[in-house]
């Protein structure tokens, strides 16, 4: 066996339950590793046929943790979306593909769920989508209502997908309207090497979990640019309170940015160059182009289409932030990090905690859509 793959004792065995994992990068991998490792039977679909091919034959991930032996339990399929009749005996879903592909997939994937017997929809991508500046739980109401957007649930938190694989312990947080869901989800994923802590603000988690992968670029050109502990302690420390500013003016929960998913992840993501946005950043700070860092970088670093979407709700919330402004200006607008950092560094001394009051907006005209304002 594997030396890196680490099969463990299930906290309790349960009710085994059928899942899909919809996508075969880093986080779809693990999780479906972990699911399986957890006595569940896991269908990962991906739309790469070699890749499927490959880990049906050699239980290894042709492109993402290559190293690691993956779960018996766990078969891939594809690359077609399965059809209504495989959905039908499916009791969890979970989405673990890039923001920007969600609608599409939910959009082909309405059709063949069973309204009287839906599956628990679980989803643990970060981003905002680049188009509309829409949440994902967004999403899922413009494509399958309101009743499916009530009870979706999201899994977000310091988490690096190398790191699950190995059983490493990893606690992250779990959030959905509907308590009961969250729950769960909780249930399904909880081991003893992987703690849930539920909730019920989906909005901050999601915010928490696009928005931090913004603050890593920045924490990354630092680095680059040769800045030491200082630096990064207080682009993290200011990143979190401009985080905070931002989700208290969409309408979530300030505490939520303290949770796991807030300041966990984010000081996970703005510290380790296991991070593919904080690798972004560096390469940025060691004056490498956009361009040629996104064509090697190997994988998706969702920060950067999430600083556009970021940027058009700063704009629209009158929210103040820096340096996410700052990491706009030098992905789409050209702006020299050297310039940028010394921008940030010349601003005039402000309050240090100073929430918006009287905002929400996009949070009421979102439950406006779900029926529940």
């Amino acid at each position: 066996m594997n030396p890196n793959h680490h099969p463990a004792t299930p906290l309790s065995p349960g009710r085994k339950s059928k899942v899909l994992v919809l996508g075969a990068g880093n986080f779809g991998s693990c999780l479906a590793d972990h699911l399986g490792d957890s006595s569940h039977d896991v269908y990962m679909w991906s739309r790469e046929e070699d890749l499927i091919d490959y880990f049906n034959q050699h239980h290894k991930n042709l492109r993402y943790l290559t190293d690691h032996d993956f779960s018996l339990s766990v078969q891939a399929i594809g690359p077609e979306l399965p059809s209504a009749e495989f959905i039908k005996t499916v009791d969890v879903i979970l989405f673990a593909i890039p923001t920007e592909g969600v609608r599409s997939t939910l959009t082909q994937l309405r059709p063949r769920l069973d309204e009287k017997n839906l599956p628990l929809l679980i989803f643990v991508n970060k981003g905002i989508e680049t188009s509309t500046h829409a949440l994902t739980l967004e999403i899922i109401v413009d494509t399958c209502g309101k009743d499916i957007a009530r009870c979706a649930t999201f899994i977000s938190g310091p988490s690096f997908a190398k790191e699950i694989v190995r059983r490493q312990p990893t606690s992250v947080s779990v959030a959905s309207l509907s308590e009961a869901h969250a729950d769960k989800a909780s249930q399904l994923f909880h081991q003893p090497w992987f703690r849930c802590y539920t909730g019920g603000d989906p909005i901050g988690i999601e915010l928490a979990g696009a928005l931090k992968n913004v603050y890593a670029i920045a924490s990354g050109i630092g680095e680059g640019l040769g800045f030491e502990n200082n630096t990064r302690a207080s682009l993290i420390t200011r990143g979190l309170a401009e985080m905070t500013r931002i989700g208290v003016a969409y309408g979530a929960s300030p505490l939520t940015f303290l949770s796991l998913a807030g300041v966990g992840d984010l000081f996970l993501t703005c510290s380790s160059p296991s991070s593919r946005n904080y690798t972004v950043g560096f390469r940025l700070g060691k004056g490498e182009a956009l361009d040629e860092i996104i064509k090697t970088l190997g994988s998706v670093a969702e920060g950067v289409t999430t600083a556009k979407g970021l940027k058009a709700i700063i704009d629209k919330l009158g929210v103040y932030a820096p340096i996410a402004t700052g990491v706009y200006e030098v992905l789409y607008e050209g702006k020299n990090v050297e310039e940028g950092a010394r921008a940030l560094m010349e601003l005039p001394p402000q309050k240090e905690v100073d929430l918006p009051e009287g905002t929400g907006g996009p949070l009421k005209e979102l439950m406006r859509k779900l029926g529940e304002a």
